[in-house]
C-alpha cells in the first residue's frame, strides 16, 4: 500500500502531465489569438512543466534509472560539451537543443510510471470531445480567407497560419501553430477511436460516431497526405487485432462495410466536395512528383534516414552544435552572423548535423531500440488480448524513431504518445 504522501505526489505529477497535454493542444491558440505578443516565449511554455515533472519525480522516487535515460543523459551532456568546444557555442541555442533529450525525453517514463489504464481511457474520451470543436474549427479555417481571425498566424500574423495546399486552399492548423500539430492530434485520436470501436460500451456511442466522422472528414479538409497515411497504418493495426480470431470475422466484414458506407455518405455531402477536390489534386500531384505512393512513403519515412548516414558537406565528427538544426535555433544563429548554420528538416539529418556522426548515431540508436522494444512488448500484450498498447504503438512508431523532434508540437506528441504506450504496457 502506498502511503498518503506518495498518493498525493502521484496526483501532483498527474496534474502536471495533464497540463503538459493541454498546453500541447492549445499552445498554438495562445500564441495566435489570446497572447500574440508573447508568441515567442509561449513556444517553450511546456518546458517549465517538463522540468518540474522531472525534478519532482526524481525527488519522490517516480523516475527510476534505466538504460535509455542513462544513455540520453550521457550523449546529451557530451553533445553540450562539444557544442561549446567545436560547435556554435551559443548558450541559448545550446539549451534549446539539449532540452529535447535532457528535459522532455524523461517525461516519457514519468507518464509510463504514473498513468494507469483509467487515465489512458480518460485521455481518450477527452480527445473524442475535443475532436468535435477541433473539426469545426478546421472546417471554418479551410473555407475562410487567410485574413480571417480563425486563420490568424503566430503573433497575430495577418498573413495567416495556413500552409500551402491545393487549388488555392490552405492546410488549416486548427488550434496549433502549424498543420503538423493538427495532423498528429488526429493520429493520436485515431488510436482511441479504433480502440473504442473494438471495445464497445466504454464511451457513448453517439460521441464515438461523431468523433469518427470528424476524423474521416479531417483527411480531406486538412489536405494532408501524412494524416491519410498514418490513419491507414493505424487502421491496418486494428484490422490485425480483429483478424487474429476467426470469431471476429463478422466484425471485420461488417466493420469494413460500415466504413465504406460512411465514406460514401460523406462523399455525397456538398460541404466535402471542395475539400475532396483539393485533397485529390494535391495527393495526385505530389505523389506523381515523388514517384508514386511507394516513393512517397519511402521518402517520407526512410529517405532522411539514409541521408543522415551518408557523409555530406554539412556533417562532421562532432557536429555544428545542439539546436543549430532546428528552425528557431537556426534563425537565432543567423541573426548573430553565423551564415553557415541552416535549418535541417529531416530528423536524422538534424541529429547528425547538430551532434555529429558518433553522438548523433547514439541519439538515433536510443530512439530506434526503444521503438523496437515497445513494439515487441505491445505484440506480447496483444497475444494476451490487450489491444490498447498495440494501437498506441502504431502511432508511436511514426513519431518515436524518426519524428521531427526539433519542432515543438511534434516533440510534444512524440512524448505523449510514447508515454501512453509505456503506461498501457503495465499489467
Amino acid at each position: 500500500m502506498l502511503n498518503k504522501s506518495k498518493i498525493n505526489s502521484q496526483q501532483i505529477i498527474k496534474i502536471g502531465i495533464w497540463i503538459y497535454f493541454f498546453l500541447l493542444l492549445f499552445e498554438g491558440g495562445l500564441r495566435k489569438w489570446i497572447l500574440p505578443t508573447l508568441a515567442g516565449p509561449l513556444a517553450l511554455v511546456r518546458d517549465p512543466i517538463a522540468i518540474f515533472l522531472v525534478l519532482f519525480s526524481l525527488r519522490q522516487g517516480f523516475l527510476s534509472k534505466n538504460n535509455y535515460l542513462i544513455a540520453a543523459i550521457f550523449f546529451g551532456v557530451t553533445a553540450l560539451a562539444t557544442t561549446f568546444l567545436t560547435g556554435h557555442g551559443n548558450l541559448g541555442v545550446s539549451i534549446y537543443g539539449a532540452r529535447i533529450m535532457l528535459i522532455h525525453f524523461p517525461v516519457i517514463f514519468i507518464i509510463g510510471k504514473i498513468f494507469n489504464k483509467e487515465d489512458l481511457l480518460k485521455m481518450g474520451k477527452i480527445m473524442l470531445w475535443i475532436a468535435i470543436p477541433m473539426s469545426i474549427l478546421m472546417i471554418l479555417q479551410f473555407y475562410s480567407p487567410q485574413s480571417a481571425w480563425v486563420n490568424r498566424g503566430v503573433g497575430g500574423d495577418l498573413e495567416g497560419a495556413g500552409f500551402s495546399g491545393a487549388l488555392g486552399y490552405y492546410r488549416p492548423p486548427g488550434t496549433f501553430s502549424f498543420i503538423t500539430g493538427l495532423t498528429q492530434f488526429y493520429g493520436l485520436l485515431a488510436c482511441f477511436v479504433f480502440y473504442f470501436w473494438l471495445r464497445p460500451g466504454i464511451v457513448n456511442k453517439y460521441l464515438l460516431i461523431t468523433a469518427t466522422i470528424g476524423l474521416l472528414a479531417a483527411i480531406p479538409f486538412s489536405i494532408s497526405r501524412t494524416l491519410l497515411y498514418q490513419t491507414i497504418i493505424i487502421f491496418i493495426f486494428s484490422v490485425f487485432v480483429v483478424s487474429r480470431k476467426i470469431k471476429n470475422l463478422p466484425k471485420l466484414v461488417f466493420g469494413g462495410i460500415g466504413i465504406v458506407a460512411v465514406l460514401i455518405f460523406l462523399s455525397t455531402l456538398s460541404i466535402l466536395e471542395t475539400p475532396m477536390e483539393a485533397f485529390t489534386s494535391r495527393f495526385v500531384g505530389a505523389t506523381k512528383y515523388e514517384g508514386g505512393v511507394s516513393g512517397t512513403l519511402i521518402d517520407r519515412y526512410l529517405g532522411g534516414m539514409f541521408e543522415a548516414i551518408r557523409p555530406g558537406e554539412n556533417q562532421s565528427i562532432f557536429g555544428n552544435g545542439l539546436g543549430s538544426g532546428t528552425n528557431a535555433g537556426a534563425k537565432i544563429l543567423l541573426n548573430t552572423g553565423m551564415h553557415k548554420i541552416h535549418w535541417v528538416e529531416e530528423e536524422w539529418q538534424r541529429i547528425t548535423y547538430e551532434s555529429g556522426i558518433i553522438l548523433g548515431f547514439g541519439f538515433i540508436f536510443i530512439r530506434i531500440i526503444l521503438g523496437v522494444q515497445l513494439f515487441a512488448l505491445a505484440f506480447q500484450r496483444l497475444i494476451k488480448d490487450s489491444i490498447l498498447p498495440w494501437l498506441l504503438v502504431s502511432f508511436c512508431l511514426i513519431l518515436l524513431p524518426n519524428g521531427q523532434w526539433g519542432q515543438p508540437a511534434s516533440l510534444g506528441f512524440a512524448i505523449i504518445a510514447t508515454g501512453l504506450t509505456v503506461a498501457s504496457l503495465k499489467k
